[in-house]
């Protein structure tokens, strides 16, 4: 491998003969090229931050301000433009003067707005008075535009910034935002700031509401509300027993020493939470009577699973009666439905389901729903191979029948209205023909039958429902179209205004061009796998080119991350342009097919998807020429780390060169919860071996023969270090050359340090896959959003 650095001398015969030959004795090419710094700006415009301004009237973010109402952002070249929808004529207006509200908040916060460019995390609703209740990052402002515009920050969050530093969740009538204080649940009054405190038994790794799953820990409190805001949901948390995960930041002088509660895959203390309901106005706590619960979720791998926060397993009655909720066990086999008391605790368990590989309750957000007026609950289930919704009778726990059925999964319930008894749900695969990862927007009546398609079009439909359910907003697009979006009625989905239509004019000036979707079979020889192909913009299909695959295995999700259209899909068509074929290919394994399709590798984490990348790229070399089969990359973060390390060491003459971003390269090394729903409970025998021994990358890194990068954070509270570490501690010991990225004070993704990582990354790939010479130290320029 060193000849490639050019340190033999060889004779001119020889070298011919290598050049003639076209490949090394590694199978990688020889240096051919020496890339410029104009050949890496030309793959920077692709980039996303270049790309995303270019593309006019793509509606990224909607909101409902009431039930006729809704702003959204709009953009051009001129900049962003925040219009207000009247859904009554279908006319938009400016919801705001920009410019004024732009001025006010820079003057308040002490930092200058760009009036046609705010912060991606603004947001606004308008107060009963007129003025608009903003936030803008982690401040909160009131502003009053009239005049020439004042913003304040909110009351009780001046001093001690508590916005960011005690996050509240606000009560359904606005007036009470719940936040922890240490270790007990507090309440701030948003007119006055005044602040009670809820809970005194909170100690120290015995918390009330708080937030951490190990990989994830917040100031954020979980909670829900009743409805009437008299009563909150929540837990205390039990930590005291958890083992600890450690850190250290880099500094001159004695060593930071981090430290959080991070339970590990077999450990027999683990993180519980024990239920409590909590009386506002008597500041009283009730807890229900039941033993501590898992730290479970039956959606995700915590408790909250919504980027928004709130506890997704748990349900209000209307009056605040009762409380339903579903716990889920260790292994995420068995779920139990239960409903609580409000005043004394009692608790009864209605019904239950056993899985025999794991249990989900949808995609987004969990889908079961809570009908206390009728004593039924919907429940969603994969009994059928598909997921579909189901009426329960909470009387007896016996299931009435089948709300959705046929082909193709329920995806995520929107809506339900228990008076007219109809379901909004989005779904996919169940319209034949059309792609089925393209979601599409339906309702259904309580009593089953055919349900009714709201959004025809055979495109991905992004939705947001009106608060009283009648309109809805869709924006629909595939990964080659830009997005329409349009307003429709919510009872047959004709369209009652179009709100925006995309336009790439600019984009494609630029030299864009859309990936190519692609189809192949699947490890079973049968089942059809979908995939994105980015080929340079110069393409020569005369040439061989180098075939680089993006990959992550899931379980939870895959490779392509959704089927809507995007400008640029991380830096795919950024690193084509570099003379690569890249391809992104969700294998079996990953969600949103049949339950069998996402059981694939059930028990076997270390399959990453890897029979069915291998096979895709077998695949595409056999119809187009011009991949080259004896240069294949492959590169991911996080899980595509693992699964990057995994294919170097498991298919080690098939892939030559690897990037593994911070991988959890052995999941007894990662957060319980994730690892013991995908692999199962840790199982070693008498001979030390175990269940997971199989999965553990380090023990085959001894099979390493191309090149392998390995890049972790130093301070990833996702994904420890010691992860990276014992698969760098296994190359030394097989005596293997690999090479190393360790990235000072950064968490599990890199932050500012991204486009330095993203330049070596191509460099990586330049010199050992492509045979070419990189730009010396060419500098990619800062992300904005990073």
């Amino acid at each position: 491998m060193s000849s490639m650095n050019g340190t033999w001398r060889l004779s001119g015969a020889w070298l011919v003969g290598l050049i003639a030959a076209g490949l090394c004795s590694s199978g990688l090419a020889a240096q051919t090229r020496v890339l410029t710094a104009q050949d890496y700006a030309r793959a920077e415009r692709f980039l996303p931050y270049r790309t995303l301004p270019l593309v006019d009237h793509d509606v990224q973010k909607v909101k409902w301000l009431d039930d006729g109402h809704f702003w959204y952002r709009d953009h051009d070249a001129d900049g962003d433009h925040f219009m207000q929808m009247d859904i009554a004529d279908g006319k938009a207006a400016p919801a705001f003067d920009q410019a004024k509200l732009a001025f006010a908040l820079g003057k308040a916060g002490g930092q200058p707005v760009d009036a046609s460019k705010f912060p991606h995390a603004f947001d606004y609703s308008v107060k009963p008075d007129g003025r608009l209740d903003v936030r803008l990052d982690d401040k909160h402002y009131l502003c009053d535009l009239k005049d020439a515009g004042t913003c304040e920050a909110k009351a009780g969050h001046t001093g001690k910034d508590a916005a960011a530093d005690e996050p509240g969740v606000l009560s359904p009538d606005g007036k009470s935002e719940a936040f922890i204080r240490d270790w007990n649940l507090w309440l701030r009054d948003v007119a006055s700031g005044r602040e009670t405190r809820l809970t005194s038994d909170g100690v120290e790794d015995f918390g009330y509401a708080t937030d951490n799953a190990g990989w994830k820990h917040t100031d954020h409190a979980i909670l829900e509300w009743s409805p009437d805001s008299s009563r909150i949901a929540t837990f205390q948390q039990d930590q005291r027993k958890t083992g600890e995960m450690y850190l250290i930041r880099t500094r001159v002088g004695h060593p930071e020493l981090l430290k959080w509660k991070y339970p590990l895959v077999g450990d027999k203390h683990v993180t519980m939470i024990e239920r409590v309901i909590i009386d506002v106005a008597a500041k009283k706590v009730v807890r229900l009577k039941m033993p501590p619960d898992q730290h479970r979720s039956s959606l995700c791998d915590d408790v909250s699973c919504g980027p928004d926060g709130g506890w997704d397993d748990v349900k209000w009655a209307p009056d605040g009666s009762t409380l339903a909720f579903v716990s889920t066990s260790r292994d995420h086999r068995h779920e139990w439905f239960r409903i609580a008391n409000a005043t004394t605790g009692a608790v009864r368990t209605v019904f239950d389901e056993v899985v025999p590989t794991w249990y989900e309750s949808g995609n987004g957000a969990v889908n079961w729903r809570y009908l206390p007026a009728t004593h039924e609950a919907i429940w969603f289930s994969e009994r059928s191979n598909w997921g579909q919704l189901y009426l329960v009778d909470l009387a007896t726990g016996k299931f009435k029948h089948a709300i959705t059925r046929g082909e193709g999964n329920v995806t995520e319930v929107l809506k339900v209205d228990p008076k007219t008894r109809t379901v909004w749900f989005r779904g996919v695969g169940r319209t034949p023909g059309v792609n089925p990862y393209y979601q599409q927007f339906w309702k259904v009546s309580l009593e089953g039958g055919q349900p009714t398609l709201l959004t025809p079009e055979a495109a991905d439909h992004t939705i947001s429902l009106s608060p009283d359910g009648k309109a809805f907003v869709d924006a629909y697009s595939t990964p080659t179209t830009p997005p329409v979006t349009v307003l429709r009625d919510a009872d047959d989905g004709h369209a009652l205004a179009t709100v925006a239509r995309a336009d790439i004019s600019r984009l494609k000036a630029s030299g864009w061009v859309p990936p190519i979707p692609f189809t192949v079979k699947a490890r079973d020889g049968k089942t059809e796998l979908y995939g994105m192909m980015f080929k340079p913009t110069n393409f020569d299909p005369s040439k061989k080119y180098p075939l680089i695959d993006y990959v992550y295995p899931g379980p939870q999700t895959g490779s392509v991350r959704g089927r809507s259209f995007a400008p640029s899909r991380s830096d795919h068509q950024a690193m084509a342009e570099l003379g690569f074929i890249v391809i992104a290919l969700d294998g079996m394994g990953t969600p949103w097919r049949s339950k069998a399709f996402h059981d694939a590798y059930f028990e076997h984490v270390e399959d990453n998807t890897l029979p069915d990348q291998v096979g895709a790229i077998r695949q595409l070399a056999a119809k187009y020429p011009w991949v080259d089969l004896d240069r294949v990359g492959i590169w991911g973060h996080s899980g595509g780390g693992n699964a990057t390390a995994g294919a170097m060491f498991h298919y080690p003459d098939f892939f030559k060169v690897g990037w593994a971003e911070s991988g959890n390269h052995d999941n007894r090394e990662y957060e319980d919860d994730w690892a013991e729903k995908w692999q199962g409970l840790l199982v070693t025998g008498k001979d030390g071996k175990s269940n997971y021994d199989a999965q553990a990358n380090q023990d085959f890194a001894r099979n390493l023969k191309g090149h392998l990068m390995l890049t972790y954070g130093t301070l990833d509270d996702n994904v420890p270090p010691s992860n990276t570490l014992l698969v760098v501690q296994a190359l030394i010991k097989a005596n293997r050359d690999f090479d190393m990225i360790a990235i000072p004070d950064v968490h599990h993704g890199y932050a500012a340090a991204t486009p330095y990582v993203t330049r070596r990354r191509w460099d990586y790939f330049v010199q050992y896959l492509a045979g070419d010479t990189p730009p010396k130290a060419y500098e990619l320029k800062p992300w904005p959003w990073l």
